[in-house]
């Protein structure tokens, strides 16, 4: 199902967690992969034909700017019980495939995703050196079948901007994407 991100205050600090990579299966906090200049936490998840899309630009844009200081990781969020693709071990899968140079991490609880106000794949979060919320919103204006290029545009300006010490570019367009596959309530009969 097709879904917009959620409106998030910015200026918030970042939420903080502990999940396991799915490339090393080590830990990781937000502290391990914050960057001197800034911090891009990306919600993405394996079968979602947005994320397919945009995933060879993912590894561009954090090879070009992790050298200048910015810290990378995705996250998935979905629930791999409805919908195995987006096991951790498929999350191996897709993190090779794709030549992944950042961590991917499994919220197998689902907490981190609501904790960020996630609700859709991708959905991008950027924080600057203070660990403070700046941007949250699309990759840039390419959709499947709509025929515009990826290029990472609206997150690579806000990049640029915390680089160069400038303002954060205005309006932020929200993301478009799946809607994150939430584990079904269990009931206590």
């Amino acid at each position: 199902m097709k879904r917009e991100s959620s409106t998030v205050k910015l200026g918030e600090k970042y939420h903080d967690f502990l999940l396991p990579d799915a490339i090393t299966k080590d830990l990781y906090t937000f502290k391990d992969i914050q960057g001197e200049l800034g911090t891009v936490v990306m919600f993405i998840s394996n079968h979602c034909p947005y994320v397919k899309l945009v995933a060879s630009e993912l590894v561009r844009i954090a090879n070009d700017y992790r050298i200048l200081g910015f810290g990378f990781v995705a996250v998935s969020s979905n629930d791999a019980t409805q919908y195995p693709e987006d096991s951790f071990y498929n999350m191996w899968q897709f993190a090779r495939k794709h030549n992944f140079t950042f961590p991917y991490l499994y919220d197998e609880t689902q907490a981190i995703a609501r904790a960020y106000q996630a609700v859709c794949t991708p959905d991008f979060y950027i924080y600057n050196a203070s660990a403070e919320l700046v941007y949250h919103g699309q990759l840039d204006d390419a959709r499947p079948q709509n025929g515009i290029a990826v290029n990472g545009r609206n997150v690579r300006k806000v990049l640029d901007a915390l680089f160069n010490s400038r303002s954060i570019p205005k309006p932020q367009k929200p993301s478009v994407g799946c809607s994150i596959k939430w584990k079904k309530e269990k009931s206590h009969s």
